[in-house]
């Protein structure tokens, strides 16, 4: 690394210059061990604003909001505070709690729905203000209805849990269509985007599991519940001011335009999913997440039993998840600097395998084999939590990234919304499934004997998507997997070509 030109030494005259060579020599090494851990500590400030120059300010705040307070502190909170909701409030027992899971993702797999609402229909002129704001008002109306609510009927309360992540789930449509958008305009910086993406969510993931368990042991897990008002709040003020410029057609003429660009729309959905190179690694990422069948009910259920289970309270159930958060960091960390020029499908490869044979740390715990070794259930259960949780974002991170370049520029936020609701599909698939193995093998809120069973068919399930592996395209992420032209109609004009909201400033598309 170049020093800073105020670290040289000055001119020394003639007759001392030789003697002082020596010296200067010697002061030039010892400097650079400080030059290095400032560097180090400067570099994740550099990259930032590396990103707001290139990209845009405001852009950078919504991915720090969106992803770091609404998906990361407010998904790693609600996890816990839901968990302990269900168990201590409502009373439910683990496969049904599983089954209500599953529900959450609802409006997840609606975000196509949602990501055309944002491409075609604008509000007042704006395609994505308005929609940060009524994710919003969703979110927070939700919040609050639960935790003032009394002592609510489980429909009534489970409408509203599921409320809390649809305003979640539009913000993320909403997001994600500038960050499609960017990732196709600037493909140098899709990998940048994504890692953003990814530090954002964890360490936002981290303050909401380490607080957690604080709120719901001082709170109560209905009156924490309230707390997530605070995070959907802030995606109110994020629509009045991320930048956004507004189209000034008249009303008939955008109806029209509306008309016809969600034809469009549909139409080039169509299209570019019979592409192969789209279809195949899209189902690859359904088939793993569907097949990786989800035992976190059970899990929970007997880290928290007095009698069968190690019996951690609620502040240490927190903080093993704000480790994990913390790994997950560490995760990001390393695909962003060693493995995010990897070919998609030997880096999905590496990482799928590491999950399967990770997930049997989860049945050496439950079998209390850790005891036999000599490792206590709390420091194996935290080296448990950072494994897992590092392997998961390492396994996550490229199918984000290559999601993000099957993109068609045009219907970027519809499309890319479609991937994420198949995602969204296989991630409930894998609740639902683990709800019903939960219940074939009689895993209660008492009785956990076959629970290392259900375990260990999730990670046999694992093991067997490498077969799958093959679906992923042997691209770098550099590449382009879709072609260029797919959503130019007949005249040669592509459909995004009037496009006026313009998310990336033009000088650095011109440098594209």
């Amino acid at each position: 690394m170049e020093r800073d030109q105020s670290q040289k030494p000055l001119t020394k005259p003639d007759q001392e210059q030789e003697e002082d060579d020596y010296d200067d020599d010697r002061s030039e090494k010892c400097s650079r061990r400080p030059c290095s851990l400032s560097s180090a500590i400067l570099q994740p400030f550099q990259w930032l604003q590396m990103l707001s120059s290139r990209l845009n300010p405001t852009f950078v705040l919504g991915v720090m909001l969106v992803y770091g307070l609404n998906q990361g502190f407010s998904g790693s909170f609600f996890k816990v505070v839901s968990d302990y909701y269900w168990k201590d409030v409502q009373k439910l027992q683990p496969s049904a709690v599983q089954l209500f899971i599953g529900l959450y993702y609802i409006p997840w797999v609606m975000k196509p729905i949602w990501g055309l609402l944002t491409d075609v229909f604008p509000v007042k002129g704006y395609r994505r203000r308005p929609y940060f704001v009524a994710a919003g008002i969703v979110g927070a109306v939700s919040a609050l209805s639960v935790a003032a609510g009394g002592q609510l009927p489980v429909v009534l309360a489970l409408t509203c849990l599921i409320g809390m992540t649809a305003g979640v789930a539009i913000a993320d449509v909403t997001i994600d269509a500038c960050i499609a958008r960017n990732s196709i305009e600037i493909r140098s910086l899709a990998a940048d985007m994504q890692s953003l993406c990814g530090f954002c969510s964890s360490a936002g993931a981290l303050l909401g599991y380490s607080s957690s368990g604080f709120f719901v042991h001082h709170l109560g897990a209905q009156v924490a519940l309230g707390i997530l008002a605070i995070p959907p709040a802030t995606l109110i003020v994020l629509g009045f001011v991320i930048y956004e410029l507004r189209t000034t057609d008249d009303l008939h003429v955008q109806k029209n335009k509306q008309t016809e660009k969600l034809r469009e729309a549909v139409d080039g959905m169509l299209r570019t999913i019979q592409f192969p190179q789209v279809w195949k690694p899209s189902l690859y990422m359904y088939l793993s997440l569907a097949l990786s069948i989800s035992t976190h009910e059970g899990q929970f259920y007997w880290y928290t039993d007095p009698k069968a289970g190690p019996a951690f309270s609620k502040e240490f159930v927190g903080m093993i998840y704000a480790i994990g958060a913390l790994a997950s960091i560490v995760g990001v960390i390393i695909y962003h600097k060693t493995l995010k020029n990897y070919p998609f499908r030997a880096l999905l490869c590496f990482a799928q395998l590491l999950y399967g044979v990770s997930g049997m740390l989860d049945l050496v715990f439950i079998l209390r084999w850790n005891l036999a070794l000599g490792i206590p259930d709390y420091i194996f259960v935290v080296m448990e939590e950072c494994v897992s949780r590092i392997v998961s974002r390492i396994r996550w991170m490229p199918m984000i990234v290559l999601s993000s370049q099957l993109c068609p520029l045009g219907i970027e936020g519809t499309f890319f919304a479609l991937l994420m609701c198949i995602d969204s599909l296989g991630s409930l698939t894998s609740k639902w499934g683990g709800g019903i193995v939960l219940h074939l093998l009689h895993v209660t809120r008492t009785d956990f004997k076959n629970l290392w069973l259900s375990v260990l068919i999730r990670n046999i399930l694992r093991i067997s998507t490498l077969g799958l592996v093959f679906l992923v395209p042997n691209a770098d992420p550099s590449e382009v997997l879709v072609p260029p032209n797919v959503l130019t109609n007949n005249n040669g004009k592509n459909m995004d070509e009037e496009e006026s909201i313009q998310m990336v400033p033009l000088n650095e598309k011109l440098q594209v």
